[in-house]
């Protein structure tokens, strides 16, 4: 059974898995994630690019850890209410913004192309998917996603920016 927002305030685990409360969404839980990682990123654009990529390594080596812990305590396998692996695919596909400079535009054109390779999972996302399970599992389509969203942004942003 899916936790209510009181008992994510009592279970920290819970609360950061489940997007600060944003996959309890009963549609689209995940684009609901995606959108509450957008103000978190405009937060961390301003660090430099070596503190910035240090902050997604530990958020994915840590979501490996919370994503695992939250199905666990769930009982399903990647839930749709998870959403931690959102937020650090997001965070990554927003990269080529530190480097181009930031529009809004912009900013809404990656959102667009993290939640199109999220949710379609065009090879080899979705052989990951498939095949890789548990908390590394979890994250790593994800991961995958924002890397094919940053390099299509990027490439976007190099041409047209």
């Amino acid at each position: 059974m899916l936790p209510n927002f009181t008992d994510l305030i009592k279970r920290p685990i819970l609360f950061l898995a489940l997007g600060f409360g944003s996959g309890l969404s009963p549609k689209a839980p995940g684009t609901f994630g995606t959108l509450a990682a957008l103000p978190l990123f405009l937060l961390l654009m301003p660090l430099p690019l070596w503190l910035y990529s240090l902050f997604l390594l530990v958020s994915f080596v840590f979501g490996v850890f919370l994503c695992q812990r939250a199905a666990d305590d769930l009982g399903v396998h990647d839930h749709p209410a998870i959403v931690w692996d959102e937020f650090v695919g997001l965070w990554l596909s927003l990269l080529p913004l530190i480097f181009f400079g930031f529009e809004w535009y912009w900013l809404l054109f990656g959102f667009a192309l993290f939640r199109f390779f999220d949710i379609l999972k065009p090879w080899p996302i979705c052989w990951f998917d498939r095949h890789v399970h548990g908390g590394m599992g979890i994250m790593l389509d994800d991961v995958i996603a924002g890397i094919a969203a940053a390099i299509v942004l990027g490439l976007s942003m190099s041409v047209w920016g």
